[in-house]
């Protein structure tokens, strides 16, 4: 009598914190920031569990505090000078290429091994 075996379920992903806080780092786009700060928070607690997943949650974390830091500084050159929207501009294109790189990996379960292309790209 044959019997139907069913396949066990998969096993949750190793990175699944890391994917949360890519998708909280993109929310944040679109409310304001206030999903950023909670990935933030979620990828200090996250840290220290596997090397892989502390990869990017080391990614995730510098992007997070230098993109604060030079939005600041794009904000004060913005009032002072007018050119704070190129900075902006530039810190936007380079925060968004490190979080959709770094997803990337993270969905084909792979370590962030570094970055390339002046901090741009997650490798």
């Amino acid at each position: 009598m044959p019997t139907d075996t069913v396949p066990p379920p998969p096993a949750a992903s190793r990175l699944m914190p890391a994917k949360i806080v890519y998708g909280l780092y993109v929310l944040g786009y679109f409310l304001g920031g206030i999903p950023t700060l909670g990935g933030l928070i979620y990828a200090y607690l996250a840290r220290g569990k596997d090397a892989d997943l502390d990869s990017h949650l080391t990614l995730q974390i510098r992007t997070f505090w230098i993109s604060l830091l030079v939005g600041l500084v794009g904000i004060v050159l913005f009032f002072a000078f007018g050119l704070g929207v190129l900075v902006l501009i530039a810190l936007t294109v380079w925060n968004l290429t490190r979080v959709i790189s770094g997803f990337v990996l993270a969905l084909s379960e792979q370590p962030v091994r570094g970055t390339k292309y002046l901090g741009l790209v997650a490798v």
